[in-house]
């Protein structure tokens, strides 16, 4: 008896939607119309190379989860009772537009507020809802919880979100600096470069409170203190311009005080750190003195060391260090935090920008409790919020003051429609539910992600009017030098400017080479200017200890 003909397995490329910088691109087989198979990392893509984290890798038990939604579903009971019924699409969306129509004439737009995150970071998928928002004139929304510190210290320094490829770290750089993240458990890519770095011959050092398994693998561990960080890049400072290490060619030309900087520095002695960080004085200049004499010396920027209350001047330290030593004229030298300031994306159509009203309120995502029990303060003096619209998060288990949040989420007035995947602690105890069709049917539509490479799902060509548009914007921007480095003919900035640019790299996220069809872009864009690193961005270097 012949065997049935099976159907051959399709590879399709994709990129992974989870907030990570990495970004990763994908090869995900596809078994039939409805099911997936293994999901590998790109190996056309060098700095995903074949390789991805162990929760991707498995993501088709995710997809095909018995627990996972698949209908919308209506609660029956009580909130918290976990009583639902399925309903369909069409009923299920009457609804929730019936009500948000319902709050807003009674309480007005504001008292309407669509809450949501990183759980799916297409441009489309996970920022598109700010489009309902800004058309309906709902309470606009402040995103604070996870990265405002972290960025707010980058752009001080440095101007844009733009760094290093990780890939140039690992084939030049001398001595890799993983300060504040844990990639060995959390963006296995890093590691792989870091570790081919290391395998070079290019020390490796990891900065972290913790052993993590990424110190681990360290030549040198410096565990300082929660928050400390900052006091550690100053020490690193001092010992730099005490000891002549500083590229004082680079300074004058690519900073806007660096002799009032020097200065400043003269009092950040290692002792005063280690004071303040636990660290040894011995240890603290061991680091600087490796870092002063490694031209080609790298950090890899995470967000870990920006979680308190002086982030964004910790962030801001570091950013001053490859500026110091001038570390950015070097191939595979400088440091890396994100990428989104390479692409000049319109955001228009798919947020909503040009119908922004902004004499409505701004509400703080990070105080989510408070707005819903009623603190005048936090509801900016306007109405009550009486309905959520709640999408890629899951505030009932992640946000700060979660009694308040509770609390608020149980209130009888409140209507909740909540659009997840699972049966979420926040989907469980709501008024309703509504689900999409998620993971990745996501990622096999049309999207664009811009954290690391830029992504066409599928990977067909971008239209023809986005290299226009590129390329116009590029072309009007003279460059000095072209190759690792893409120097801006800009001035040296001055402290009372409110915008400056990055002396430094333009990059191509945490990936290379550039896919063959990006080639043209890839080529424009890196003649976008870049200028200067500013040093008195922030308010200085103060430490909060």
């Amino acid at each position: 008896m012949n065997a049935p003909l099976r159907t051959p397995i399709q590879i399709l490329p994709s990129v992974c939607p989870h907030d990570c910088t990495s970004t990763c691109a994908l090869e995900v087989e596809v078994l039939d119309s409805r099911t997936i198979g293994r999901v590998r990392g790109s190996k056309r893509n060098r700095y995903t190379n074949g390789i991805i984290c162990e929760k991707v890798a498995r993501y088709a038990e995710r997809v095909h989860h018995p627990d996972r939604l698949t209908q919308p579903l209506m609660r029956t009971g009580p909130k918290g009772s976990g009583q639902f019924k399925p309903i369909g699409w069409d009923e299920a969306l009457d609804r929730v537009a019936q009500a948000f129509i319902e709050k807003a004439a009674r309480h007005g737009t504001e008292s309407v507020w669509p809450y949501y995150y990183a759980g799916t970071m297409g441009l489309v998928q996970r920022d598109g809802i700010n489009r309902l928002r800004h058309a309906m004139k709902y309470s606009r929304w402040q995103s604070t919880i996870c990265v405002t510190l972290a960025d707010s210290g980058w752009i001080a320094g440095i101007g844009s979100k733009r760094g290093v490829d990780m890939c140039a770290a690992a084939e030049h750089a001398e001595l890799v600096v993983i300060w504040g993240g844990n990639p060995v458990n959390t963006q296995i890519n890093v590691m792989q470069h870091a570790m081919a770095a290391k395998k070079r011959g290019a020390k490796l050092v990891v900065v972290d409170p913790y052993r993590t398994g990424t110190a681990e693998k360290a030549d040198l561990h410096l565990p300082v203190r929660p928050g400390t960080d900052g006091a550690l890049a100053c020490a690193m400072m001092h010992v730099i311009f005490a000891e002549g290490l500083a590229d004082w060619n680079y300074l004058r030309r690519y900073t806007d005080c660096p002799d009032e900087m020097a200065a400043h520095m003269q009092a950040c002695t290692p002792q005063w750190a280690a004071d303040i960080t636990g660290l040894p004085v011995s240890v603290i200049v061991e680091f600087a003195r490796l870092y002063g004499r490694t031209p080609k010396s790298f950090i890899r920027c995470h967000h870990g060391f920006s979680r308190s209350r002086n982030g964004a001047a910790n962030m801001h330290a570091v950013t001053c260090l490859p500026a110091v030593t001038g570390a950015w004229q070097y191939p595979g030298g400088g440091a890396l935090y994100g990428h989104t300031g390479i692409y000049p994306l319109d955001r228009s159509l798919i947020e909503g920008l040009d119908v922004v009203d902004r004499s409505l309120r701004e509400l703080d995502q990070s105080r989510l409790g408070p707005i819903l029990t009623g603190d005048a303060d936090a509801l900016k003096g306007g109405p009550p919020v009486t309905a959520l619209l709640i999408q890629n998060t899951n505030p009932a288990m992640v946000c700060p003051e979660l009694h308040k949040v509770h609390a608020g989420l149980a209130r009888e007035d409140l209507f909740t429609c909540v659009h997840e995947q699972f049966l979420t602690e926040t989907a469980a105890d709501r008024r309703k539910r509504v689900v999409r069709e998620p993971t990745f049917g996501q990622l096999m539509r049309a999207g664009l992600r811009t954290l690391g490479a830029l992504h066409r799902l599928y990977g067909d060509p971008l239209p023809e009017e986005w290299f226009k548009t590129v390329k116009a914007a590029a072309e009007a921007v003279p460059t000095v030098r072209t190759g690792y480095a893409e120097f801006g003919q800009g001035r040296v900035s001055n402290r009372t400017k409110e915008r400056y640019e990055l002396a430094g790299v333009v990059g191509w996220g945490e990936y290379g080479p550039v896919p063959e069809w990006l080639l043209p872009w890839a080529e424009w864009a890196g003649r976008l200017r870049v200028g200067t690193h500013r040093i008195a961005g922030a308010g200085g270097w103060s430490v909060e200890t």
